[in-house]
């Protein structure tokens, strides 16, 4: 699969999260990392930050392994993958893409608005 542009990528991307409880553990982990970030600079413990890529990371790749039983999408697309990350939360967070049970062929299949944005 040929991929030039985010627009390309991001039905890709969706395909490889089509099971709920690995959307959660990416909702989780980022919101964590969200948490994690904001917290460590509000009260300047900035050691905290190294854990950023472990709670992001360990969190995605548990609902990888797991439960979609797939090679998470980064070790492949690095910049593309961490951008979609952030906006498939958006797309959870808005109610455009379902956060559990299975997801639809139609996000899938066929590029979603909130990928267009992502350009």
């Amino acid at each position: 699969m040929k991929i030039n542009s985010f627009n390309d990528f991001y039905p890709y991307y969706l395909s490889q999260h089509r099971n709920g409880i690995c959307r959660l553990c990416h909702l989780i982990g980022s919101l964590g990392v969200l948490t994690l970030l904001g917290y460590g600079l509000a009260t300047a413990q900035y050691m905290l930050l190294l854990w950023i890529p472990v709670l992001g990371y360990g969190f995605a790749w548990i609902g990888h392994f797991v439960f979609e039983k797939n090679k998470p999408a980064t070790f492949g697309h690095f910049n593309y993958s961490l951008w979609g990350d952030w906006v498939m939360m958006k797309d959870i967070l808005t109610f455009r893409i379902p956060l559990l049970g299975d997801l639809p062929e139609e996000f899938w299949t066929t590029a979603s608005s909130s990928s267009e944005e992502a350009e």
